[in-house]
């Protein structure tokens, strides 16, 4: 009865018997008639077709979980294959946000696919919610990311460390309050905002400016308005709720608003008189990047190798 269990899990991702056959390459009758069969040897429906979209019936719910459990110990030998074969094949699949996948991974990919050419690998850029899903259901490997994820289902090797910087658009009044306090894009990228001597910039010369966060949700935002709390007593006035730092970061460019943005990212940027950078205070502008992995499951070598990398 799990002989068609690939057809079958294929139907339950896209929640869609069309959907399914064109990911499969076959017809829908076809792929329709292997679903029955299936069916028919459990003697209990997978699906209720009643519904649009269709669902799992309660049975379908366990059937898939057994699915997914046989599909992990198949993975399990097929990655002990390749491991025995010396990463003369194999694949590895990792998931980042738009900042990780653009700046922080391409990088580390290029090194690990000069040593091993023959390794597949997969890059995913989502959302975090969107990645840690994927990373639960064992469609990654590795996740990277600068926020944490449950300790109990995930385990972590450290990358690095990210420093939030307030970043304010240069013509804005409210520089003049805390000139001092000010650094240069040339600064950053020299890590002068590491330097424990040099005091964060007293938060509360922008509590009249409108400000640029991430949404709600994201640890970004949640820090952001920390920082504006606990630094400057009061909550900051947003004029835009975003997605990604780097349309923050490039919206106060062009004078929209002040924006939190990470140390990874800002020294990626080029040259550009328009902004000025602050420090900002410890321990809530820091935070650690982390590659995440599932518990308990098998790492292959491939893994293993990729992390030794790191």
């Amino acid at each position: 009865m799990f002989q068609g269990m690939h057809y079958v899990y294929e139907v339950y991702k896209e929640m869609s018997f069309s959907k399914a056959a064109r990911n499969l390459f076959i017809s829908q009758p076809s792929l329709s008639a292997a679903v029955k069969k299936v069916e028919g040897q459990i003697g209990f429906p997978i699906f209720d077709r009643s519904t649009n979209p269709i669902r799992l019936t309660k049975l379908g719910e366990e059937y898939i979980r057994s699915a997914e459990n046989i599909m992990d110990v198949e993975k399990r030998f097929c990655h002990y294959v390749d491991d025995i074969q010396g990463l003369k094949s194999g694949t590895i699949a990792i998931g980042g946000t738009n900042l990780f996948a653009s700046y922080v991974l391409p990088p580390l990919l290029s090194r690990f696919t000069e040593q091993y050419p023959l390794v597949h690998v997969n890059l995913v850029e989502a959302t975090t919610a969107e990645l840690e899903d994927r990373l639960f259901a064992g469609f990654l490997d590795l996740l990277i990311d600068n926020q944490s994820v449950d300790p109990s289902i995930y385990e972590k090797t450290f990358f690095c460390e990210e420093h939030l910087l307030l970043v304010v658009p240069s013509h804005f009044p409210s520089n003049e309050k805390v000139r001092g306090h000010a650094l240069s894009l040339s600064d950053v990228k020299a890590g002068r905002h590491l330097d424990p001597a040099l005091p964060p910039v007293p938060l509360e010369a922008f509590r009249e400016d409108v400000f640029l966060l991430l949404k709600s949700g994201n640890d970004t935002r949640a820090r952001a308005e920390k920082l504006c709390h606990d630094g400057g007593h009061f909550a900051p006035r947003v004029k835009l709720e975003l997605e990604q730092q780097i349309t923050a970061y490039n919206l106060s460019r062009y004078g929209l608003g002040i924006s939190f943005n990470g140390d990874i990212l800002i020294r990626h940027m080029p040259e550009d008189r328009s902004l000025t950078y602050y420090r900002l205070p410890f321990p809530d502008a820091v935070r650690s990047v982390n590659l995440y992995y599932k518990r308990n499951r098998y790492m292959t070598r491939v893994v293993s190798e990729f992390l030794k990398l790191v």
